[in-house]
């Protein structure tokens, strides 16, 4: 099996690690959250020779799903190309993406536009690029949707806004649930075990090992 390949892309003022993943044979390719910045993400899928096959998303944040429709039109108007899906997350943040136009206005960015996934996911739902094979993690309290991507080959995970480095989501929002969200890193994320690496929605990547020593979230 062919190796697979990741390439974090930030976008937007927020930061955000849009998350390139691909097999290195194929080429076949995800973007996960594009929030944002998309000449910049498909200036990074041209580079590489990508083909992008679907846009995931771990939830509905406008700096997380703000460009996937925008990099989603890019995409469908290459020729001889397979259409391109939107995936993800869980359906109990389509409230968040069915207004992200409104999002976006509270911010001060313009333009965004409402989203509809093609698809929803729940947890134990599995997800490929190429041959490798992704399970999903339904991790609620940063959002009520909030879903993780797990690949146990490479033992690699995306997880957006649950975990960072030596901290963790955000809560205070009225949908936020910060026990909850301990819940489902404690219960889902460190069970994978210390040697998993995992990329965060922002900020550096790290180590599930390296959370659990030093976070103190979640000492």
């Amino acid at each position: 099996m062919a190796a697979l390949r990741v390439s974090v892309v930030p976008v937007t003022p927020f930061s955000q690690n849009c998350t390139l993943m691909w097999d290195d044979d194929t080429k076949e390719a995800v973007v996960i959250d594009a929030g944002g910045d998309v000449p910049r993400i498909m200036e990074a899928v041209t580079r590489q020779g990508l083909d992008v096959r679907a846009l995931w998303l771990t939830h509905g944040h406008l700096d997380h799903a703000g460009g996937v429709l925008d990099l989603r039109d890019i995409l469908d108007a290459r020729p001889d190309h397979a259409k391109v899906e939107i995936v993800g997350p869980d359906r109990r943040d389509a409230m968040l993406l069915e207004n992200l136009s409104q999002q976006g206005a509270m911010f001060g960015v313009k333009g965004l536009r409402d989203v509809t996934p093609d698809r929803w996911v729940e947890e134990g739902e599995q997800m490929r690029v190429g041959p490798h094979v992704f399970d999903v993690l339904h991790c609620p309290g940063h959002t009520p949707g909030h879903v993780v991507f797990v690949n146990h080959a490479v033992k690699f995970a995306q997880v957006g806004d649950v975990l960072f480095q030596n901290s963790v989501g955000r809560t205070d929002f009225p949908y936020g649930d910060h026990a909850q969200l301990i819940d489902a890193i404690k219960t889902k994320l460190l069970p994978l075990g210390d040697e998993y690496s995992f990329i965060c929605g922002h900020g550096p990547n790290s180590t599930i090992g390296a959370e659990r020593r030093s976070n103190p979230f979640i000492q």
